[in-house]
């Protein structure tokens, strides 16, 4: 089985041309095979159209309301949210969003269910009445009250909830598994689906195991021959392969106790599919449920999206023959395509792990059925399909064998007694049934209703007359095989994702391979610079206050030599025009050093591993986009005027430029600064944080051996000396600092009062960032980005969330959901990469942070506090807990805490603009996150909002370059925005050459004008 597992590995990246290609060497069937398929799955299609049988709701609801409008997509968030929101008043505000921007009389008439032509006359009436004048329109605040005024008649809200309610009910058996089991018809087979999200806490994973193992105990006395879908991270609150030894120690006992349960009881158990990232993990739990455990009730989900599906296959066959049983397979196209194609882009990816054309996956989903086809003693196969095509394929590719088919409660009705009626044998059809309420069913359901909405899925398109049956199931083989192998044009891969410039490359580490070489290079790596350095760990973590720096302080009486070198130097390098290939140069050379950069990182400033890699990866999108900037700097720009004159404005550097970094992001944030101001042509002096100059000699040294000029890029180390001298120096240009507030007014007051020209500053300056979330978000979602957003990197970036803003409602939930989840978080070595948030930078940081924890106990806001575990800490390092308290008013907080601690404020649902107050009032302008699904409200707050950075419905830290130019206002900086199109001209001066051509003999353009 080793060698599937490497197979397994290797075709997760895998170009999609070559997949396809080896899939394609042995096609699932033949030309004969072909014709026969086709012409069973037109019958089908005719069949079905022409059927007296009356639709299913569903069916007929997704043919009138997929996503190729408006109203679909309206239909889809309103389903996603409105049955969670609590009060009255939002959810009159999410009814108006939703509902009074569609036109709903178009749909009016057209489907032949009376319950959707119901549906659409008060989808209709409801949208009239919340429909606004125009003028209302350009004033966002009497919008608002006249929107709550117009649309809060109890009747409009109950009739849309009740719409939402039926739609639920089409697609959920039952609320629980008792009424479920109720609704059972006579002579079906079902699998549960026990609803729920991933569990984000403790609490709910124990909820979700409850609701298996009672799920279990029913169905084995009332729906025998019915099997039980589990979601392992349903089971487990950090169910992914960083935390593979949690997983193991803590949710495999109570999976066995699950499956030994059902085992008892003739239950089957189906493993059920999760993100790509977490496969592996999930085989070895299989295996070890299997092999190690002897479970025959057991089998698994398989995605065909997956490039890893056939491999997957061939794995499960070796391990059935191995153990002597049969494992069933129950095979699904897959349910996370968009979500798998974005993760892949944000991470630098080397390639995608699932195919990007819909044709490519038909193909796969063949190609593994006809596997599991052809192993009946090992794989019994369960094809999960509401396609005529797929399902014509593996009827006629299955003759004799031993399968079922798989649909989803509430659609494909139609298509399977369609089929009943065109093959003389037909197999089991088992209905995948969701069961739970609807709090957990909001994102499922919206899942599913996205994945067969798509405009390209066939249940989309199914009861559209408009489309022929020849049209509606093409053969995807011939289709692929005679078209294009390669991936989508229109889906960048991660490297070609931004125009102009290669993106950097990240690394999976979530394949474990990789996470466990990655941590004993690490090992290594420091061990080598342990010998540099003479013995002793000079870079030791994490622990500034007791550093030895291995780069002695920059003596303030050779400062002026390394200033006037600079100016020296300076003039030639402003006039390179190889400027933006040596930047270009330095982020292949920041790449190929990466694993020693991340070293340094993680020693040096206590970074985790995903941290650290995250911060190389935005040093090296740094050198490449400003110098693709550079291109600017060299065109010279005609300005208009008069005949007879040319007017040319150029750019070029200012002179030289003193760089100041933090500790927080010593390589990232001083190599934009350094490249910014090469790339405009300026000479450098690099002045890195105290606590981290080895980051920086490491980086300046790869500077030069990209060919900037050692005297273009010096390296000063010290503390507030050197960095006071050279700003106050009177053959300073510019200076460019991150940092702290009050030091970077101290620097503003210096450079004033230098007796040299005034010279510009750029500061960014931390903030008190803040967070809104009202009652029609998603919790599950806002925990994640909440904990991502204040407790990562031990919250020490200066977009980390201070305080959130929680709606009154739905406040309590809210933090219990968050405070279980940060109980999740693992602190420790940051060089393991199971450790979630390594030390703070130095003890003198530790002990500010720990006094105003112990001021908000004495105030009695402290409402949590995480708990250590002592085996996973480090033996050395400055550790403060992730902290949870509620405060009164933002206006509390007098100071930033860079740390990680979160301050919760709640609020009415009528105070939205009094929150959007508050924040402004303190003056900080950083970043801003919103959580709503109130599209109007999210434009609202968003432009009321006086900041750098506004995020809607994600985490509010991790900025790209390029992408979210980063930089506040107010006390948060003073702009432009690092990574943005405005930065590079901040670093340079202008200048205008006017030309009198007529001086020279007369206007010749002017006299040689055509008639």
């Amino acid at each position: 089985m080793t060698d599937h597992r490497a197979s397994i590995r290797a075709a997760k990246f895998q170009d999609e041309h070559t997949t396809l290609q080896s899939i394609l060497s042995t096609p699932p069937y033949n030309n004969d095979v072909a014709h026969e398929i086709n012409r069973r799955a037109i019958d089908l299609v005719r069949q079905a159209r022409c059927s007296n049988t009356s639709k299913p709701i569903l069916d007929t609801f997704l043919s009138e309301y997929g996503l190729s409008n408006s109203e679909g997509i309206a239909l889809m968030c309103l389903a996603e949210s409105l049955l969670r929101v609590p009060d009255a008043q939002t959810a009159d505000l999410l009814i108006a969003d939703k509902l009074g921007c569609g036109d709903w009389s178009e749909h009016l008439g057209h489907a032949d269910s009376l319950l959707v032509n119901a549906s659409t006359w008060a989808l209709m009436l409801t949208g009239r009445l919340v429909e606004l004048p125009e003028e209302l329109l350009a004033e966002p605040l009497p919008w608002f009250r006249k929107l709550v005024a117009r649309t809060s008649e109890p009747v409009i809200q109950a009739a849309v909830r009740t719409a939402m309610e039926i739609l639920g009910r089409e697609f959920v058996l039952g609320e629980t598994i008792e009424k479920a089991i109720q609704r059972c018809q006579d002579g079906m087979q079902y699998s549960f689906d026990m609803l729920g999200e991933a569990a984000r806490d403790a609490q709910t994973a124990r909820r979700y195991f409850d609701n298996y193992l009672h799920a279990i105990t029913n169905v084995a006395s009332d729906a025998p021959g019915a099997s039980v879908s589990i979601k392992l991270s349903a089971l487990h609150p950090r169910y992914e392969e960083s935390q593979r030894e949690r997983v193991m120690a803590e949710l495999v006992p109570d999976l066995l106790a699950l499956c030994e349960a059902a085992a008892d009881r003739n239950v089957n158990i189906t493993i059920d599919a999760e993100e790509s990232d977490r496969l592996e993990l999930s085989l070895d739990i299989l295996q070890l449920l299997i092999e190690d455990h002897q479970l025959s009730n057991v089998g698994c989900v398989v995605q065909a999206y997956s490039k890893r599906a056939p491999h997957v296959i061939d794995w499960l066959i070796d391990l059935a023959e191995q153990t002597r049983t049969s494992i069933s397979v129950r095979l699904v196209k897959g349910a996370y395509w968009d979500a798998e194609i974005k993760h892949a882009q944000v991470e630098g990816l080397p390639g995608f792990p699932v195919y990007t054309r819909k044709e490519h996956t038909d193909v796969a989903y063949l190609h593994c059925a006809r596997k599991i086809l052809e192993h009946p003693c090992q794989l019994y196969g369960q094809f999960a399909t509401h396609n005529a095509h797929t399902l014509a394929a593996i009827m006629v590719m299955g003759q004799g064998r031993q399968f079922e088919f798989q649909r989803l409660h509430g659609m494909g009705e139609m298509l399977f007694s369609s089929a009943r009626q065109i093959f003389a044998t037909f197999p089991p059809v088992r209905t995948y049934a969701p069961v739970g309420c609807h709090e957990d069913l909001l994102a499922y359901l919206v899942r599913r209703l996205l994945e067969n909405g798509a405009n390209s899925s066939f249940v989309n398109r199914f009861l559209d007359e408009n489309v022929t049956p020849a049209s509606l199931v093409q053969d995807p083989v011939a289709l692929v095989a005679n078209g294009s192998m390669r991936g989508h044009p229109d889906i960048y891969l991660p490297e070609h994702l931004f125009p102009g410039r290669l993106n950097s490359v990240g690394q999976d580490l979530n394949d474990p391979t990789a996470t466990t070489c990655l941590e004993s290079r690490l090992i290594d790596s420091r061990r080598q610079r342990q010998t540099m350095l003479g013995g002793a760990d000079r870079s030791s973590p994490i622990s500034a206050s007791v550093r030895i720096n291995s780069v002695p302080a920059t003596p303030i009486e050779q400062l002026d030599l390394v200033v006037r070198r600079a100016r020296a130097a300076q003039g030639a390098w402003n006039r390179r025009d190889d400027r933006a290939l040596i930047l270009n140069k330095m982020a292949a050379l920041v790449e190929e050093n990466g694993l020693a950069l991340i070293s340094l990182l993680v020693d040096e400033a206590g970074k985790t591993l995903p941290d650290a890699v995250n911060e190389v990866r935005e040093a090296v999108d740094f050198c490449r986009y400003y110098a693709e900037g550079i291109s600017a700097f060299e065109c010279d720009a005609s300005l208009p005027g008069p005949t007879g004159e040319d007017n040319l404005l150029s750019w070029q550097g200012r002179g030289v430029w003193v760089c100041i970094s933090p500790w927080n992001f010593p390589l990232a944030i001083f190599l934009g600064q350094v490249s910014a101001a090469l790339a405009a042509g300026n000479s450098v002096i690099a002045k890195p944080a105290e606590e981290t100059p080895l980051v920086a000699a490491r980086c300046v040294a790869l500077l030069w051996e990209a060919g900037v000029p050692e005297d273009v890029c010096q390296l000063v180390t010290g503390g507030s000396s050197q960095g006071q001298y050279l700003v106050e120096h009177v053959d300073i240009a510019g200076v460019a600092f991150t940092g702290s507030n009050d030091t970077a007014r101290h620097i503003n007051i210096a450079m004033a009062a230098a007796p040299r020209p005034i010279v510009p500053l750029i500061a960014e300056t931390g903030g008190q960032n803040a967070m809104l979330i009202d009652s029609t978000a998603l919790l599950e979602q806002v925990v994640d980005d909440v904990i991502d957003s204040a407790f990562r990197s031990a919250g020490q970036r200066c977009s980390a969330l201070r305080v959130l803003f929680v709606q009154e409602e739905i406040a309590e939930t809210a933090i219990e959901l968050i405070t279980g989840a940060m109980n999740e978080l693992r602190l420790g070595d940051p060089r393991r990469v199971s450790t979630d948030i390594g030390p703070v930078i130095s003890a003198s940081a530790a002990g500010r942070l720990n006094a105003h924890i112990e001021e908000l106990r004495k105030r009695g806001f402290l409402r949590h506090q995480c708990h250590v575990d002592a085996t996973h800490a480090c033996p050395t390092g400055q550790f403060v807990t992730p902290t949870l308290a509620e405060i009164p008013s933002i206006n509390y907080l007098r100071a930033e805490h860079f740390g990680p601690i979160l301050h919760v404020v709640r609020f009415a649902a009528s105070e939205i603009d009094q929150v959007i107050d508050s924040i402004n009032e303190t003056r900080f302008g950083l970043t801003f996150g919103i959580h709503t699904r109130i599209a109007a409200r999210a434009d609202y707050v968003s432009e009321r909002m006086n900041v750098g950075n506004v995020y809607v419905n994600r985490n509010i830290t991790g900025a790209v370059v390029g992408s979210q130019p980063f930089g506040g206002q107010g006390y948060s900086g003073t702009g432009p925005k690092a990574g943005g199109p405005n930065y590079l001209k901040r670093f340079a001066v202008e200048k205008v050459v006017t030309t009198n051509t007529v001086a020279t003999g007369g206007n010749a353009a002017l006299l040689n004008l055509e008639a």
